[in-house]
């Protein structure tokens, strides 16, 4: 009996126990009329002591499972209050939590509690998949934003008729180096006698021209060079590297991109001698300012402007 005392509930079955132990050797030596009236008297003592504490121990042991499904019903019910799509399945299992808590039978609430687990368990694998699927779904637009804005910020910074960048990409760029604060060249070209070519073969033909050189310019630098137009016919290439360097790169230019050009005007192919006039480089220096930088080398521009040149190879 105190073994199975111990095993319905080992909180207090314990107690149980040892008082029936004691009382089976207290039956030990010569058993009298009177000892077992007195046994019988204990045992039944011993017996309703055990039952009170078995059910106060149960009871309380309940009365913490009710609580903890009140806890429960409103934590589900603030859940379902954030994601009005599962008020329904929420209220559902808050109501069945606030019914439990008013159950006495062990079963009811043991059933009610795994059909309430499975039922939070799929609204919440509900739940989560449809917020994977939603996050996915926004950084795809978001992807695509992006992109949009790329390449509406990449075409803000491309010159429309050459494809190079425009005046405000090469600014960008060159105050970008200036706060780097490593030394750099910009290199500024204009093309010789484009307004008699404008005049004599028409503004289209101009534009071809512009075109074909910047594509032979673009050809005749690294891509982490920055090549642009100025405006006009003036052109900017930003290189990253010093005087000796920025020279060679000059002298290439001068070989490979000035010369002879076939456009087409009024329907006949022409050919249209470009010259190697005007290239002004400027090295950058320490506390220079973008108008500083761009200065000097315009100034070298037309001091080569200025001074008598030869003809390009295969002008």
């Amino acid at each position: 009996m105190g073994n199975g005392g111990f095993r319905a509930c080992p909180p207090v079955g314990g107690g149980l126990r040892q008082s029936l132990l004691n009382i089976q050797q207290a039956l030990g030596g010569e058993t009298t009329p009177r000892l077992l009236q007195e046994t019988e008297q204990r045992l039944a003592a011993e017996l309703d002591q055990w039952g009170s504490g078995a059910a106060d121990y149960f009871k309380q042991r309940a009365t913490e499972i009710k609580e903890l499904m009140v806890i429960l019903a409103g934590a589900a019910d603030v859940a379902g209050e954030r994601d009005q799509r599962y008020v329904k399945q929420f209220q559902d299992f808050t109501g069945r939590l606030e019914t439990i808590a008013d159950l006495h039978d062990l079963a009811q609430i043991r059933d009610s509690l795994v059909k309430s687990a499975i039922d939070l368990r799929a609204c919440a694998a509900a739940m989560a998949q449809e917020s994977k699927q939603a996050v996915a779904g926004l950084r795809k637009d978001v992807g695509i934003y992006q992109a949009r804005l790329d390449d509406a910020e990449r075409l803000a910074g491309l010159d429309a008729l050459t494809g190079l960048d425009n005046r405000r990409k090469v600014e960008s760029s060159i105050e970008f180096r200036l706060g780097r604060g490593q030394p750099f060249s910009i290199m500024i070209l204009d093309l010789n006698g484009f307004k008699t070519i404008n005049d004599t073969y028409g503004h289209l033909a101009g534009d071809d021209l512009l075109k074909k050189f910047a594509a032979e310019l673009k050809s005749a630098f690294r891509v982490t060079d920055v090549i642009g137009r100025w405006g006009g016919d003036e052109f900017v290439v930003v290189l990253d590297c010093e005087a000796h360097e920025a020279a060679v790169h000059r002298n290439r230019v001068a070989k490979w991109v000035f010369g002879e050009y076939t456009l087409e005007s009024q329907g006949a192919l022409r050919k249209i001698t470009v010259a190697a006039a005007v290239v002004g480089v400027a090295v950058s220096r320490l506390g220079d300012s973008l108008g500083g930088l761009l200065g000097r080398a315009d100034e070298a521009m037309y001091r080569e402007k200025r001074a008598p040149v030869a003809p390009a190879a295969g002008a």
